[in-house]
């Protein structure tokens, strides 16, 4: 009878809007970002972009700084530091308009936040240190010795206001450069020996050291860059912690969640804790606060554990996912002489694009990709996909039911710098996207006609009873018979909204349909009749610089 109850109660529940994360930027994307943004938000919230990732907009080392050498969390380009007033992105009050354009859209905004490091102090101070290992931080390669980085923050531009803590050598337990000596290296800072006792100061007598609760990068994955923040210390943790908080309910309306920037290389105890924090902030408020960590690794897990640490109160990227996408390839042809030769390495079995993936392990808590700023051609963790393939992977994480979809800037605009190259999936990732927003809601039939070939099924719901078919090969052109929700749906005629295929599919009096995909391709199908299937292709200026 509960059942039966709860059926009920689902047929009355009206369907919630699926949801879309859109990364707004790409590692080359031009200054006054936030006046561009605004310009384009209707028409990327007609689309179906429910939140924007929005990148690091805290003061950088130089106008120019993308903001992930952060210099001052708390200037959002309102003072006058570091030889500018705005940060590249642009002022603090063109980022309050942005807030509330995006808010009147019913858009959530995402910002990207980096609390592992703080780069160009204001001035060098003395501090002792060992120099370690760069492929094994916890082995030391020098004895304890005085060095003078570039490690006291005062911020002249900015003074007290929000925050009066000035940053010295205590707060921070690495850095990267000795004034003193002009030398490069990873510096891990200690406590100095006590007046009477300058000789080397025993390990085990240290009360300073690199965190133990991260990843084991490197033998310990404290230390990235930079000068590295110490969260042991209760003036940062304290700092940090109302930083998060003035974020979600002072700066204008309040910003709905983060992506927080390399989890791995800082405490995750901390990390649960100001979590826990953020979003206490956001109840406060009326609002869900979304936290998104970024862990580039392909061990699931590595993954699981970190969710799981951190009691399933964030979501990661789903890295193993997109390492399984760069795995589709072209077969190339080859001659029957070549094949003797050297036989062709196998396939990627499609069967397996979800095995160890974060996606099929904790689907709630995973942000599928298919690219970012950092693995776009040129970037650190550079990951190709082959670009007739890039549609596929795409059709796959808008159209499932499994995970949030994020998509990447540089595939819906472009990408600038020495690699430019123009929108992906040959312009139709806004139809996938539209598709997402209006069909991909139901139970979801997943099925493998071959190895090579996947396809997807989602039945719709009561009150968005259309659904859709996907279905998509990388291999030959493939045809199969799949269900599309019921005999209510019998003497239909479905079509693709890509158009890649120009077949037209008349549904069977059991609410089947023989769809078929070119070679290599990908489908989405969908009923002639349904509701908004006139508005495709979906209008998207890609000439965002115009």
């Amino acid at each position: 009878m509960a059942g039966a109850a709860d059926q009920a109660q689902d047929m009355h529940t009206p369907t919630t809007l699926n949801k879309t994360l859109f990364q707004a930027f790409e590692w080359h994307t031009p200054g006054s970002h936030w006046t561009r943004l605004a310009k384009y938000l209707p028409q990327l919230a007609d689309l179906g972009i429910t939140s924007i990732w929005l990148p690091p907009g805290c003061k950088a080392n130089s106008p120019q700084g993308n903001g992930y050498d952060c210099y001052d969390l708390w200037d959002l380009g309102e003072f006058d530091q570091k030889w500018t007033r705005p940060t590249k992105w642009g002022s603090k009050e063109e980022l309050v308009r942005l807030i509330s354009s995006a808010h009147a859209l019913s858009v959530m905004v995402i910002w990207d936040a980096v609390l592992n490091h703080k780069t160009a102090g204001d001035a060098i101070e003395p501090c002792w240190a060992v120099e370690v290992d760069p492929t094994d931080r916890r082995l030391e390669t020098t004895k304890p010795k005085e060095i003078e980085p570039w490690i006291h923050y005062n911020f002249p531009g900015r003074g007290d206001t929000y925050s009066s803590l000035k940053w010295h050598w205590q707060h921070f337990n690495g850095t990267d450069w000795d004034q003193r000596g002009q030398k490069h290296g990873i510096f891990k800072i200690i406590n100095p020996p006590s007046p009477d006792d300058r000789i080397q100061l025993s390990r085990l007598r240290r009360s300073k050291d690199w965190a133990l609760d991260v990843d084991d990068e490197n033998g310990n994955g404290d230390y990235l860059m930079f000068s590295n923040i110490d969260y042991t210390n209760s003036e940062v943790r304290e700092d940090v912690f109302r930083w998060g908080q003035w974020m979600v309910q002072d700066v204008g309306d309040g910003i709905d969640g983060f992506r927080l920037d390399a989890v791995q290389h800082y405490s995750q105890a901390f990390t649960l804790e100001w979590i826990e924090r953020v979003r206490a902030a956001g109840r406060q408020r009326g609002k869900d606060v979304d936290v998104i960590g970024e862990f580039w690794q392909p061990d699931c897990r590595k993954l699981i554990a970190w969710v799981d640490f951190m009691e399933k109160q964030a979501m990661l990227f789903d890295v193993p996912l997109l390492t399984n996408f760069g795995q589709l390839k072209k077969v190339p042809h080859q001659s029957r002489w070549s094949r003797l030769r050297q036989p062709a390495r196998p396939p990627f079995d499609m069967r397996l694009i979800f095995e160890g993936t974060l996606t099929q392990s904790r689907p709630d808590n995973a942000v599928t990709v298919v690219a970012n700023h950092d693995t776009q051609p040129g970037q650190a963790m550079d990951t190709p996909i082959e670009p007739i393939f890039t549609i596929h992977a795409y059709a796959l994480i808008l159209l499932t039911a499994r995970g949030t979809p994020c998509v990447f800037y540089g595939d819906l605009y472009g990408i600038g710098g020495p690699a430019p190259r123009g929108p992906s999936c040959a312009g139709k990732l806004p139809s996938l996207i539209m598709a997402r927003k209006l069909y991909a809601y139901g139970k979801e039939h997943l099925t493998f006609p071959n190895s090579r070939t996947l396809a997807l099924v989602r039945q719709g719901t009561h009150d968005r009873p259309d659904g859709c078919v996907v279905i998509m090969t990388i291999g030959e052109r493939t045809t199969a018979r799949l269900p599309v929700g019921g005999q209510e749906k019998a003497g239909s005629v479905w079509t693709d909204l890509l158009c890649n295929s120009p077949q037209e599919v008349k549904i069977d009096r059991q609410g089947y349909g023989e769809f078929t995909c070119p070679a290599e391709g990908c489908c989405v199908f969908v009923r002639k009749g349904a509701e908004g299937r006139d508005k495709f292709p979906p209008p998207c200026s890609i000439n965002i610089y115009e």
